[in-house]
């Protein structure tokens, strides 16, 4: 799917007036089959980016097309049927807790389902063989039936991700994929999404705070600052000085490390309370 975003402008729904939009001018030109990483600071405005492409938030200024098209000047009729090509895998997906991984998996293809098999597909499920295939390149095989309560959460992770195998989507739209990933599975669902996506020629855009990951998997790299493009860059020419100036006052993130939190401290001038238990 081309993607194609021009001026584009987009505040989030939950912003106070007044307050700096989410996304400002943005830029983008995608061609149909592309493997593109995002990549910036906290609050920088990558969710959004997703949630706008995604056709689940409405751009206040500027267009969006895909393919040609722009979802907001189709039908409702035919936004449905847009938003039926499009996968969007969140941080943390929403899967029911009391139910089976493979009925999970397998609800990737609700998109191309009547209503009548969507109801059977909850109870009696489908082609199981592809949910297990699907499984497999995350390293869940063997969770196939287990019940996504008793996952842990980059197991819960690797099951969203799974989904986008199935979906029919020409767009996949992944959120943070590696956030709660050990290095070597971090290293094997990216493998397994930017290697599929371009096998099946499906536009996937990512956003990642691990840099490292989005350098050494991605062919095209865009930095996000503020609300507005840094950089479009092929990943070889993302110098570590384009990154400093990209993450400036976050080098935490840049090193993939939680924000130092000041610690409590009594003021000198103060003796620090004395509690008192009596029998």
């Amino acid at each position: 799917m081309k993607i194609e975003l021009s001026a584009l402008e987009a505040r989030h729904p939950a912003a106070l007036p007044g307050a700096p939009a989410a996304l400002r001018a943005l830029d983008l030109r995608l061609s149909a089959g592309e493997q593109v990483a995002i990549i910036g600071p906290s609050g920088a405005g990558k969710t959004t980016l997703l949630q706008v492409l995604a056709c689940a938030q409405r751009p206040t200024q500027g267009t969006l097309q895909l393919s040609g098209v722009n979802p907001w000047m189709q039908s409702a009729g035919a936004l449905r049927h847009l938003r039926g090509q499009l996968f969007l895998a969140p941080q943390v997906p929403p899967l029911p807790p009391r139910q089976r991984v493979v009925t999970s998996v397998l609800a990737g293809r609700l998109p191309a389902m009547g209503l009548w098999a969507s109801l059977r597909s909850l109870f009696y499920p489908t082609d199981i063989p592809a949910a297990y295939e699907a499984l497999v390149h995350f390293d869940l095989g063997d969770k196939l039936f287990d019940r996504v309560d008793r996952l842990s959460g980059g197991e819960r992770q690797r099951v969203g991700l799974a989904r986008a195998l199935l979906a029919p989507a020409s767009l996949w739209l992944i959120d943070e994929p590696l956030s709660a990933l050990d290095p070597m599975r971090a290293r094997m669902a990216m493998t397994a999404l930017v290697g599929l996506a371009a096998e099946r020629q499906v536009t996937l855009v990512a956003t990642l705070h691990q840099v490292d990951m989005a350098l050494a998997h991605f062919p095209r790299i865009i930095g996000l600052r503020d609300g507005q493009m840094v950089f479009d860059l092929p990943s070889a020419q993302v110098s570590p000085e384009r990154l400093a100036h990209l993450y400036d006052q976050y080098e935490h993130e840049l090193r993939g490390e939680a924000p130092l939190m000041p610690s409590p401290e009594v003021a000198p001038t103060q003796s620090a309370p004395v509690v008192m238990h009596c029998r």
